[in-house]
């Protein structure tokens, strides 16, 4: 299970609302970086993102996920999200083939949205590389970038991203969520399992999603 919209995230009020007014506001950032632990989440929230600027009904903080852009960003089928993970993409070539097609207008969307996953594994090469497009970006890209350990990124890349940290999830609360997901989902537990579901790793929510419902 993952959040598919801003209301239905957990315990990050502090950053749905800033992407929530920017959209409203149409003033939307060219780069964002988010941070925090592992399974806090910082995917989700950039598909989210992507989604309210692909949505065919428009730009909205509240995509309809009826539309087939809506449906295929959250399959992961949408073209015009290049999802990347660093950790195994870390030379400059993969960086400069990534970007290679950064210039020409999205085949589907209205933004092509750039997806970088654990960013902080990129080499100094590839974050030059990435350096030169955050720059000078096209109108038509976005970049969200996620990372658990900022420190390692560049203070050059830093300055170019609006950077929100992701905090951890109190426990009590991370139990209440998965009670609800596993109730909307029609899947039995035991009421004693709550004890383990407050034992999350750092603070976590996705991780325990996953773990419960599988």
């Amino acid at each position: 299970w993952r959040p598919k919209a801003f209301n239905e995230l957990v315990g990050q009020d502090h950053v749905s609302q800033v992407l929530v007014n920017a959209l409203r506001s149409g003033r939307v950032h060219h780069a964002f970086l988010f941070t925090g632990t592992r399974g806090v989440g910082k995917t989700s929230i950039a598909r989210i993102l992507a989604k309210c600027l692909n949505c065919e009904a428009g730009v909205t903080d509240t995509p309809c996920g009826q539309c087939a852009s809506c449906r295929e960003i959250e399959t992961g089928r949408f073209v015009d999200l290049i999802e990347v993970d660093a950790a195994s993409r870390t030379k400059v070539d993969d960086t400069r083939e990534i970007l290679d097609n950064v210039q020409f207008a999205p085949t589907r969307g209205r933004y092509k949205v750039y997806l970088i996953d654990e960013v902080h594994m990129l080499s100094t090469h590839s974050f030059n590389a990435l350096l030169k497009t955050l720059e000078e970006p096209p109108p038509h890209v976005k970049f969200l970038l996620a990372t658990t350990d900022p420190q390692k990124l560049p203070v050059t890349v830093l300055s170019r991203c609006l950077q929100f940290n992701l905090k951890r999830i109190p426990t009590a609360q991370i139990a209440a969520t998965l009670r609800t997901v596993l109730e909307k989902e029609g899947i039995a537990f035991e009421p004693a399992a709550s004890r383990w579901w407050r034992r999350p790793p750092m603070g976590a929510c996705a991780t325990r999603s996953r773990c419960s419902i599988n």
